[in-house]
């Protein structure tokens, strides 16, 4: 038996032994394993079956009903020097986590069968794919995997001949809130979760392995993880630009990963291509441009809110083999949640009687899983072993103020910046209050698997003689007038600034410098067939001085968070914008 093959079996009997489980089951990802899976989870309750007839092969998860989300406060990283962790990241000792968590795993999986699932997150035969394995629990969780990841034979052939995988364990326990902890060991490449069965918490090769840890192995490997959607915009001469882009949980990024083009645009020949929605992984090709794929075969997108008129693309691939979490139902079993515009549910999200007074239909981080495959947009160049070139970077949020349409960052030192210092208002998608706004350094808050400030100097690393960067960009989809109404309609016609920022990208087209970055004067944007008032365009252009003086100083106060791990490179880019507005 190889060397590698042995270590992994060697660390599944020794989980075995810890969790004690009535039977072991490798995973090899076939169609009869999952039907069986499948199976098994119709006859306990884990799956219902939906409308055969209108959604054939798709099923209902409900989870519990304290088991809805990201938990935050309940995630640690656990490095041997706290610093490493950095503020950004809730710390605890290696030994102490280990310790604690053996405790959880003792004999937590009696009666019950242990998978072990291998899996590879990007295209299998690529070099800049990594390999895991997940061992679980949870038939749920294998189910998910095996739409969210390439699992099964083939990865365990990657992982047999590599030897290097991340290590994932996870249980739901009794699912007790009490009882809940996601441990992770960078330094150890492993994961420990015990008591959820929620996706991000659960399904590890998500943000557990795919941000947390492959953050801090793009740092020791020269490359980059990010939390970024990836699309291909095709304009009318037949050329195919990418664009990597980074938004907080519910801030319409898949919505902008399957963007539909405006039927002006349509009509003169635009296309969008998705490549993915949700996670990035970047590296530097010998010609010195930035390289991405993305680690994920599926969705796992938040279903409220999706609907024909905000992303009909999504809504065209769900009506087949998914598994719906947390959704309401309609009375002939059809999958419901709010912004849906045609069925009415008669179950919500718990599988009570709906009753709008008691409880929305659909939980507000109801989830669907799907295959990338069926989405109407998807490319086979999401299958592209060394990945697609970047011509842009996007960092975005929902600001309701400050914050212009559009900016261009000058170099790239300041567009980390503009990344670093980015603010959002949190939504539904984690524990805690709505509405709030803080700061999400490149919207990778909850997921940077380090230091913060050791993250940012990372960042700034890759200017080097001979890099051909994409240029970075800030969006704000979300600003309001004085009637709190949104000002820009969003959605497909987010493509109308896409098609700007992607213009400066290849030195097609004109901007107005201001402090704190490049915006297009009102005429460099196409608002053909928009109906936009001149002076709302105006307003959403703005840069407004004041405000920024303070958000300049707000910055200087966060970057601080991160003491003497601050890259001086970019205190010194914050100095200079604030003395220029001054």
């Amino acid at each position: 038996m190889p060397s590698q093959l042995a270590s992994l079996k060697q660390w599944v009997d020794d989980v075995a032994r810890l969790t004690q489980p009535d039977q072991v089951h490798w995973c090899d990802g076939s169609d009869a394993e999952n039907a069986k899976l499948v199976e098994l989870m119709l006859a306990n309750g884990d799956l219902h079956k939906l409308n055969e007839q209108s959604h054939p092969n798709c099923y209902l998860h409900r989870s519990s009903p304290q088991d809805v989300a990201r938990v935050e406060h309940l995630t640690f990283v656990c490095t041997t020097n706290p610093a490493d962790a950095g503020p950004n990241n809730h710390w605890m000792e290696p030994a102490e986590a280990h310790a604690q968590m053996d405790a959880l795993y003792a004999g937590c999986m009696r009666g019950r069968t242990m998978y072990v699932v291998p899996y590879c997150m990007g295209p299998i035969d690529s070099p800049l794919s990594r390999c895991g394995v997940e061992i679980t629990d949870s038939p749920y969780v294998v189910a998910n995997m095996r739409i969210m990841t390439r699992m099964g034979a083939a990865a365990q052939a990657r992982i047999e001949r590599e030897g290097k995988f991340v290590k994932g364990l996870h249980s739901i326990g009794e699912l007790d809130p009490n009882r809940r902890f996601i441990m992770h060991f960078p330094e150890e490449l492993s994961i420990q979760s015990f008591g959820s069965g929620y996706g991000g918490n659960a399904l590890l090769g998500k943000k557990c392995h795919a941000l947390r840890i492959a953050s801090y192995q793009a740092r020791t490997e020269g490359w980059l993880a990010e939390h970024m959607l990836i699309v291909g915009i095709e304009n009318p001469k037949g050329e195919t630009h990418y664009v990597a882009a980074a938004f907080p949980s519910a801030c319409g990024k898949t919505n902008l990963a399957m963007l539909i083009p405006p039927e002006g645009y349509r009509r003169d020949g635009w296309k969008v291509w998705t490549v993915g929605d949700d996670i990035c992984w970047m590296h530097p090709g010998a010609d010195g441009r930035l390289y991405a794929i993305n680690p994920e075969a599926g969705y796992f997108g938040v279903a409220p809110g999706t609907s024909e008129k905000t992303n009909a693309n999504a809504m065209a691939m769900l009506n087949h083999d998914a598994i719906f979490t947390n959704v309401g139902v309609t009375a002939d079993g059809q999958p419901w949640w709010e912004g849906m515009t045609t069925g009415t549910p008669a179950q919500d999200w718990q599988g009570r009687p709906y009753d709008k007074a008691v409880s929305p239909a659909a939980h507000p981080n109801a989830r669907f899983t799907v295959s990338a495959r069926q989405c109407p947009s998807y490319t086979d160049k999401a299958e592209d072993p060394q990945g697609v070139p970047l011509s842009a970077i996007i960092f975005g949020g929902r600001r309701a103020s400050l914050v212009p349409l559009v900016l261009e960052a000058r170099d790239w030192t300041h567009g980390v910046l503009v990344g670093a210092s980015m603010a959002s208002e949190t939504t539904a998608a984690a524990t805690g209050a709505v509405g709030v706004v803080r700061r999400d350094s490149m919207a990778m808050k909850p997921f940077a698997g380090y230091n913060f400030g050791d993250y940012f100097a990372h960042w700034l690393s890759f200017d080097k003689p001979g890099a051909q960067l994409p240029k970075i960009f800030q969006v704000n989809w979300f600003r309001k007038d004085a009637d709190g109404k949104f000002m820009w309609p969003g959605f497909g016609d987010n493509l109308r600034v896409l098609e700007w920022v992607l213009k400066r990208a290849t030195g097609q087209a004109g901007a107005l410098e201001t402090p704190v970055g490049n915006v297009p004067k009102p005429s460099d944007l196409n608002t053909d067939g928009l109906g936009l008032d001149a002076a709302v365009l105006e307003q959403l252009l703005a840069v407004d001085r004041e405000g920024y003086k303070a958000e300049m100083a707000s910055i200087g106060e966060y970057l601080e968070e991160f003491g003497d791990r601050t890259p001086h490179a970019l205190k010194a880019e914050r100095a200079k914008i604030a003395a220029q507005l001054a």
